[in-house]
């Protein structure tokens, strides 16, 4: 049947097709129909027909993307057609604050489209498509469900603008991002902070859905804002947690204020972990503005007001045993020192009560090894660059990493050990075979592990004895292959991968001929577990083991062969 001839019943029967139907043939057929229909002189009377007659959300959402694709066309449509589209749309979603969510979505989408492609369009001396800004502040004096689609609305403006469309030019993109930074994205996050503060300053009913989804919307507009390419840097999502956010220096004012801290700091606190989560979401980015935005006493300021945030998070934990708040707690640690240098941290009043309770956490984290690994990664990059900056702080401050380093290592090194019975005998996944994660982790613990480095070797020859010489008496028992025996082979693999670890982070600058004789002790003991293995062949083969083996002989190749090395150090003395 030709498309202008489709009924109401027809077009609702195409959605169907379209978003539930699981007839192959029969979606192939209607995606063909949906083309024909936005090619079609009657596309917009036909999502006029879907919208104010249909009977399903999926004929609202089909309408919806008609129109996203109608207006993101190459040719747009004419100015005054797109206005009234605009209108339309806001004049719809006014009067059904109810639509399913994902209908909202779609329609407020087409929004952003038309006013992004048309952000420099001209109608009688003014901007036309900039007054959504406008238009949303009328949602935002109506109900609960209006204020919604108010945020929604602002927040995919924020996202569309952000968003590169490789079909056009690049250049004409960054035109209008920078332009909505510069006139309108101030604006938007100074509204979204104070819905924010209304939101605390009057009693939360966490039972109403609409009002919790209020709050989340708000929060989602927040982060939007906050997660703004400001630079056109389009850096890689990848490296997202090793960036700066390039905060306008137009808005210093908001940043200085030290309630603006506070606020996010205090949602954390009052909300549950679904909002909570999203408060501590935007607080990692405060913690990434760029160090140039304030002055050297305002930026001191500005850490104090973080570090306390973390002490009061830290002495009420609570809400850390959720997994997407811990996680994001652990985002925010990593960010502090990715911005700030140890220097800078030490002169905090409260950063020796903050560092240990940071210790204990990380130490307590380690400890639960089955959980959240890839949380952990942030800790340890915390403790790593901790570390690192350890030989450039000029401050006469105490920083406490000798005290607290050495723990963190040890924690990281018996719960390892310890896992190796829970995962042989519970038959759970070993984490020795994501080698992916364990490299990761064993190169941030290998800064680590050479501060106070006469304890971690200590500790480390202690325990690579203990279990050697637990593993040569399994070998000689009649016993053959037994639980026992894969338990110490685990324990062993990892050793001689933290062996490797620890002999893989001698700095030049900073090594000492004692701490080549360590290096040279525990070195020792991994040959001479390569010699007695050998002699047991085949039956003490074991494959982590030998993986671990391998690893460790390519850290030692690293750090001790070399043709520029010098020969006279007492490493040498103690490996012959």
């Amino acid at each position: 049947m030709a498309l202008h001839f489709q009924s109401l019943a027809e077009l609702e029967a195409l959605c169907t097709h379209l978003y539930v139907g699981t007839d192959l043939t029969q979606r192939i057929e209607a995606e063909k129909a949906l083309l024909e229909l936005i090619d079609s002189p009657e596309c917009l009377s036909k999502c006029q027909l879907l919208l104010e007659q249909g009977t399903t959300s999926y004929a609202q959402l089909l309408a919806a993307t008609c129109l996203s694709k109608l207006v993101s066309q190459v040719r747009p449509l004419p100015i005054e057609q797109r206005i009234d589209i605009r209108n339309y749309i806001l004049n719809y979603v006014a009067s059904q604050p109810k639509l399913a969510p994902f209908v909202i979505q779609a329609l407020v989408q087409v929004i952003a489209k038309i006013t992004k492609l048309g952000w420099f369009e001209v109608q009688k001396d003014q901007f036309v498509f900039r007054e959504i800004i406008t238009d949303v502040k009328k949602f935002l004096q109506g109900t609960v469900e209006h204020c919604i689609i108010g945020v929604i609305i602002l927040s995919e403006l924020t996202q569309e603008m952000n968003l590169i469309d490789y079909s056009r030019s690049s250049a004409k993109h960054r035109k209008i991002a920078t332009s909505f930074r510069d006139t309108s994205l101030k604006d938007i996050l100074v509204l979204a902070c104070s819905l924010l503060k209304e939101v605390l300053a009057k009693p939360l009913n966490l039972q109403d859905q609409c009002q919790q989804n209020l709050v989340m919307q708000v929060l989602k507009l927040v982060l939007n804002c906050l997660n703004f390419d400001f630079i056109g840097s389009s850096a890689d999502e990848s490296a997202d947690d090793l960036c700066t956010v390039q905060i306008p220096t137009t808005w210093r004012t908001i940043f200085l204020e030290p309630e603006t801290l506070d606020l996010f700091f205090n949602l954390y606190h009052s909300f549950p972990p679904l909002l909570s989560q999203l408060a501590l979401s935007c607080l990692v980015q405060f913690a990434s503005t760029r160090r140039s935005l304030f002055s050297s006493p305002e930026r001191a300021r500005y850490l104090g007001n973080l570090i306390k945030g973390v002490k009061r998070i830290l002495e009420n934990p609570q809400g850390l045993s959720d997994p997407g708040n811990y996680h994001e707690f652990c985002r925010f640690l990593a960010r502090l020192k990715t911005n700030y240098q140890l220097g800078e941290l030490v002169m905090v009043k409260e950063y020796p009560e903050v560092i240990r309770l940071i210790a204990n956490f990380t130490i307590t984290s380690l400890q639960h090894w089955e959980f959240a690994p890839n949380s952990v990664y942030y800790l340890l990059t915390l403790w790593q660059r901790m570390v690192a900056s350890v030989p450039f702080v000029k401050s006469t401050e105490p920083h406490l990493l000798d005290t607290y380093a050495p723990e963190i290592t040890k924690a990281f090194i018996t719960s390892r050990l310890e896992s190796v019975a829970v995962v042989v005998r519970d038959n759970l996944d070993d984490p020795l075979d994501d080698t992916a994660t364990v490299f990761q982790q064993l190169e941030q613990l290998c800064t680590v592990s050479r501060c106070e480095y006469e304890k971690t070797c200590t500790l480390l020859v202690q325990l690579f004895d203990q279990n050697a010489q637990n593993y040569q008496k399994l070998l000689h028992s009649a016993s053959g292959i037994t639980v026992d025996m894969a338990v110490q082979e685990g324990r062993l693999a990892w050793l001689v991968y933290l062996v490797g670890t620890v002999v893989g982070g001698r700095l030049t600058y900073t090594s000492t001929d004692e701490h080549d004789a360590m290096d040279g002790e525990l070195s020792c003991r991994v040959f001479q577990l390569i010699s007695l293995m050998d002699t047991g062949l085949p039956h003490c083969s074991n494959e982590k083991i030998e993986l671990a083996i391998l690893w460790f002989l390519d850290q030692f190749r690293k750090t001790y062969v070399g043709d520029q090395l010098q020969r006279t150090s007492k490493r040498y003395m103690v490996l012959n």
